[in-house]
């Protein structure tokens, strides 16, 4: 019986061929679609799952004046584990400030590069997280003063295919160069997680050590990620009480003098990727809001591809009738009839499922580069599972109706020719038209929002010049000291309009701040300031408008007393921006007053991303300190041969340094990489959405003609013009896109408002998206079913008016 059933179903998929693709097709693109972001989904779900007692690990963070920050201070980590018995290990984790890039030297082979994403780490670090290693051992990795463990692509570009446990390599930060001794090789592939190292280095060395161990307190400079294991047994809530205590205790006095609040609170180590967005993050996390709008698109796209389905199916009904009504009369139970659509629905969506599988295995490159990933249709082995699963769960959605409807009709009635395609089915089939059109309609008004937001976070004048701006990391010590030598010569370039140098620069994560209050006010009033470090001529070359006072100048040797703020600093700490200049900053707790002289007040500028508003900001001067970064003003006439220009002198100068460089505006706008991905595959998507509901209303366009052919060819007699009956046939069709637009509008409207809320600084949703967007569907309705409408009304109405 099983046979037969199926060899019906494929005589119906050879006669009518157009509907046959419109259906195989569509759900082979829903499925193709499905199957892409499921694999998206589970990669982005699959961080820190695999550390070993992974319930058991937490990460210490604090919450001070309203705001959640990732770090603490040094010394958290051994004082909660000296003072709670619970905690059967600690580590720490420390992104030390402005270092973005290490040079590392393989001096016996000549190989010299930088590397981002290196952190330093305590010994114990390999005791709470788990990593795989290919070469060494977790155990001994770090267990001796300057060691490194690095990733498997880092040791292949030092060493090649060989094992470079021991081998020693020279690490060099603006601060010095230290060698280090490689403990192990770690692959970076095999797990996800949350700390997207290049590199880890002890704790214990030569060039940060020192300073590391002279932390004290757990007041200041918080830069350390602590994570805690607990011991079996112990619960987090009961420890999590304790932390208040733990706080008066070490902090009262001091937060009581300063005024401020603080308390430390614990998070899930595997919550960390997909539900923390705190300041300070080690590195860009992933978000479950984002992980919800794939699903949905995921579900909506095969829905909609099942919709094509139950719509063809339905107004193909009378065409079935008779043969439901023969199959009725010779014995055919109700529920054979409906195993019979079902089984053809089920082989309708293994055809699918095999077009989709082709299509995921070519399209899956492309996606990576969209998402900026690398997932694999078989990287996880529950990926077939889901496929089966889906493509079940699509034949049961996609044949339901269809059979329960088909089966339902009475043997008598449809013999007798009566008309079966009842008023209720062609509600229906309204209904389903309404649903694909009204996803595919929110999709475009949210990727027009999303695509206009974008731009607007592009074109945004930040408060500084971004474009034409050549940042040069400074990543050697010999270089960073002797920057002024490298910038003399470059300003001998016509091509080189200004240059300076500082420890950060705009859009890059500013860890460093202070407190400050006015003349006239007590350290209860402390305004918390980010700052940073800069050379003379730093503010002409970033084009910061001065409103009052001066800039730094290397003639003046007192400015290292003084200090340059922003206008939301100065307002913030209680001087006006007019009155500010002369008048000094304090700092320090009461006992120990120190001051900064204002010299200048600047114009607000974005340091940060346009996610945030504008925070205080100060300028203090580089001293005796080594910058960071060269930042290079370049003509915009000869943007290309000047960046060569300055390449050559660097080489000249510095033949054994690597020339790295990168764009200011690029390198702000990668701010926004999460929401970057996002834009793209809504936008793709949204395609594709459109594709799929389109193809489902071309196929039910050629039915609803086909059925409509008589009256079409009674108007033509009766003297209808071809302009009439078109617009007749359309007005139908257009009715459900406009009802579409009514459903999809506030829904849009509301999941756009919520993206947006995302941003301190955001373009605001008029009728205008709203009125494009219906313009849009219309065009897009007018053009998939003008084709079969057109071609009705242009027909010969004695061919349409022949009896059978």
């Amino acid at each position: 019986m099983i046979k037969n059933y199926f060899k019906i179903a494929w005589r119906n998929l050879l006669k009518h061929k157009l509907f046959s693709f419109i259906n195989i097709f569509g759900l082979a693109v829903g499925l193709a679609t499905c199957v892409l972001l499921t694999l998206y989904i589970m990669d982005e779900m699959s961080y820190d799952i695999h550390h070993k007692d992974a319930d058991q690990v937490y990460r210490v963070f604090m919450e001070s004046a309203g705001t959640e920050l990732a770090t603490t201070a040094g010394p958290m980590a051994q004082t909660l584990q000296d003072e709670f018995p619970e905690i059967a290990l600690a580590t720490r984790v420390l992104k030390f400030p402005n270092i973005d890039k290490f040079l590392l030297k393989n001096n016996k082979d000549n190989i010299k590069l930088y590397e981002t994403n290196g952190y330093y780490v305590d010994s114990t670090f390999f005791n709470v997280l788990t990593y795989d290693f290919k070469y060494g051992s977790a155990s001994t990795a770090l267990n001796q003063p300057n060691m490194v463990v690095l990733s498997e692509d880092v040791a292949i570009k030092l060493f090649g295919d060989k094992n470079p446990i021991n081998e020693v390599i020279d690490i060099e930060i603006p601060y010095g160069e230290t060698k280090y001794t490689v403990g192990g090789v770690f692959r970076k592939d095999t797990y996800k997680s949350h700390i997207s190292a290049n590199l880890l280095l002890s704790m214990r060395n030569n060039d940060v050590g020192t300073w590391v161990d002279s932390q004290e307190g757990i007041l200041g400079n918080n830069l350390f990620y602590t994570y805690i294991k607990l011991k079996k047994g112990s619960d987090i809530a009961n420890f999590e009480q304790k932390l208040p205590d733990f706080t008066q205790r070490h902090l009262g006095a001091q937060l009581a003098e300063s005024n401020f609040e603080r308390s430390y609170l614990t998070q899930p180590l595997k919550d960390i990727y997909l539900k923390s967005n705190m300041q300070w993050e080690l590195s860009a996390n992933g978000s479950m809001t984002y992980i919800y709008i794939f699903s949905a698109i995921a579900a909506f796209l095969l829905l909609i591809a099942c919709v094509n389905f139950m719509n063809l199916s339905t107004a193909r009904s009378e065409k079935r009738a008779r043969e439901v009504g023969v199959r009725k009369v010779l014995g055919a139970k109700k529920k054979v009839l409906i195993f019979q659509f079902f089984g053809e629905s089920l082989l309708l969506c293994l055809l699918a499922l095999l077009i989709a599988l082709v299509l995921v295995w070519t399209l899956i490159p492309i996606f990576n580069t969209l998402i900026n990933k690398q997932l694999d249709l078989f990287a996880h082995p529950g990926i077939l599972l889901i496929i089966v699963g889906l493509t079940v769960l699509t034949s049961v959605l996609s044949g339901l109706y269809p059979a329960l409807y088909l089966s339902s009709f009475a043997p008598v009635t449809v013999l007798k020719g009566a008309l079966v395609n009842s008023i209720s089915a062609k509600s229906i089939r309204k209904g389903l038209v309404i649903f694909q059109f009204t996803v595919s309609a929110a999709l475009i008004l949210v990727s027009g929002m999303i695509w206009q937001q974008m731009n607007f976070l592009k074109n945004k004048d930040l408060g500084f010049k971004k474009e034409h701006q050549l940042l040069i990391p400074l990543r050697s010590s010999e270089v960073a000291q002797n920057y002024t030598t490298f910038k003399t010569e470059l300003l001998k370039n016509p091509n080189v309009v200004s240059a300076s140098a500082g420890d950060s620069y705009p859009g890059l994560h500013v860890i460093s701040d202070n407190a400050f209050y006015a003349e006239d006010k007590t350290v209860q009033d402390n305004v918390y300031t980010r700052y940073g470090q800069v050379a003379d001529d730093y503010i002409e070359t970033l084009g910061y408008t001065l409103l009052h006072g001066r800039a730094f100048s290397k003639n003046r040797a007192n400015d290292s007393l003084s200090i340059i703020l922003n206008k939301t600093a100065v307002e913030q700490i209680g001087y006006t921006p007019e009155t500010a200049v002369g008048r000094k900053v304090f700092y320090g707790n009461a006992e120990e007053k120190n001051h900064f002289e204002i010299i200048g007040v600047i114009e607000d500028f974005n340091f940060k991303s346009l996610h945030e508003p504008i925070a205080p900001y100060a300028l203090l001067t580089l001293g005796q300190a080594n910058p960071n970064y060269f930042v290079v003003t370049l003509s915009q006439a000869n943007f290309a041969a000047a960046i060569k220009e300055v390449q050559g002198l660097w080489e000249r100068l510095h033949p054994n340094i690597p020339f790295e460089y990168s764009f200011l505006d690029e390198d702000f706008y990668r701010n926004y990489a999460a929401e970057q991905r996002v834009s793209k595959v809504v936008f793709w998507f949204m395609f594709i959405a459109i594709f799929i509901a389109c193809i489902g209303l071309f196929g039910l366009a050629s039915f609803t003609t086909e059925q409509r052919k008589k009256e079409v060819g009674i108007r033509r007699v009766l003297g209808a013009s071809v302009l009439g009956i078109t617009s007749l046939h359309l007005k139908d069709f257009l009715k459900l896109v406009f009802t579409a637009m009514l459903v999809a509008s506030p829904l849009a409207y509301y999941i756009g408002n919520r993206w947006l809320d995302n941003f301190a600084y955001k373009i605001e949703i008029s009728w205008v998206h709203f009125a494009v967007a219906t313009l849009l569907a219309v065009c897009i309705a007018v053009s998939t079913v003008g084709f079969h409408v057109v071609k009705a009304a242009l027909s010969n109405p004695t061919k349409s008016l022949r009896t059978e």
